[in-house]
C-alpha cells in the first residue's frame, strides 16, 4: 500500500472514531447524563468539597470545546481542505488552540476532584502541562515554514484530544477484564493513557508517514 493510501486510510479510521466520539460525547453529557451522574458515583472520599453547580458548569464547557478540538483538529488534518484554503486551514487552526487551551483550563479546575484521589490528579496536571506546550510546539513550527515539522507536532497534539476516550477504555480493561476496583482502574487508566498518548504518535508519524 502506497503512502498516499496509507494516509486516506488512515484519516478515513480517524474521521469514524473522532465523529463517533463527538457524538457519543454530546449526547451523554447533555442527553443522557447531564447531571454526570454516573461518573460522580464513583467518586469517594473527595480531599474538597465538590460544589455541584459550579463543576458541572465547568464540565459543560470542558465537553464543548474538547469536542470542538477534535473537530476543529480533524478538519485540519484534510488534504482537500488545507489545498482548497490556506486561510480556512489557519484560521480553524487557532480554534484548535483556543479549545485546546479551554480544555487544559477546566480540566485543571476538574483535576483535584479526579477519581481516585491526588495521585490521579497529578496524571492530569502533568497532561494540561504537555498538551499545551506540544500544541504551541506545532504553532511555532509553522511559523518557521517547517511543514513536516508541524503536521508532526499536530499529529502529537491531535492525540490528546482522545484523552478521556482512552481513559475509559482502559479503565474498563482494568475493571471488567483484570477484576481491579473503579478507582484503581481509573488511575491506571490516568497514567496508561498518558503513556499511550505519548507513544501512539511516535509509532504514526515513524511508520505510516516516514516517508511523505
Amino acid at each position: 500500500m502506497d503512502h498516499i493510501k496509507k494516509r486516506k486510510l488512515l484519516y478515513g479510521i480517524l474521521s469514524c472514531v473522532s465523529i463517533l466520539f463527538i457524538l457519543c460525547a454530546l449526547a451523554k453529557n447533555y442527553m443522557i447524563d447531564p447531571g454526570a451522574v454516573g461518573f460522580l458515583s464513583h467518586k469517594t472520599g473527595l480531599k474538597r468539597v465538590l460544589n455541584l453547580r459550579v463543576w458541572l458548569n465547568v464540565m459543560y464547557v470542558h465537553v464543548a470545546f474538547a469536542c470542538l478540538a477534535m473537530a476543529s483538529g480533524l478538519l485540519n488534518f484534510s488534504t482537500r481542505i488545507f489545498e482548497k484554503s490556506r486561510k480556512l486551514h489557519r484560521i480553524n487552526g487557532y480554534v484548535y488552540i483556543l479549545s485546546v487551551l479551554l480544555v487544559v483550563v477546566t480540566s485543571g479546575y476538574m483535576a483535584p476532584y479526579a477519581t481516585g484521589g491526588k495521585i490521579s490528579s497529578m496524571a492530569f496536571n502533568v497532561i494540561n502541562m504537555i498538551w499545551p506546550i506540544i500544541t504551541i510546539t506545532a504553532l511555532i513550527q509553522i511559523k518557521k515554514k517547517r511543514m513536516i515539522r508541524h503536521r508532526n507536532w499536530m499529529i502529537r497534539s491531535y492525540a490528546f484530544c482522545f484523552t478521556n476516550m482512552l481513559i475509559h477504555l482502559v479503565t474498563f480493561l482494568f475493571e471488567q477484564v483484570f477484576g481491579f476496583g473503579y478507582a484503581d482502574s481509573y488511575t491506571i487508566g490516568v497514567y496508561g493513557t498518558l503513556a499511550l498518548l505519548l507513544l501512539i504518535p511516535e509509532v504514526i508519524i515513524r511508520t505510516i508517514l516516514r516517508n511523505s
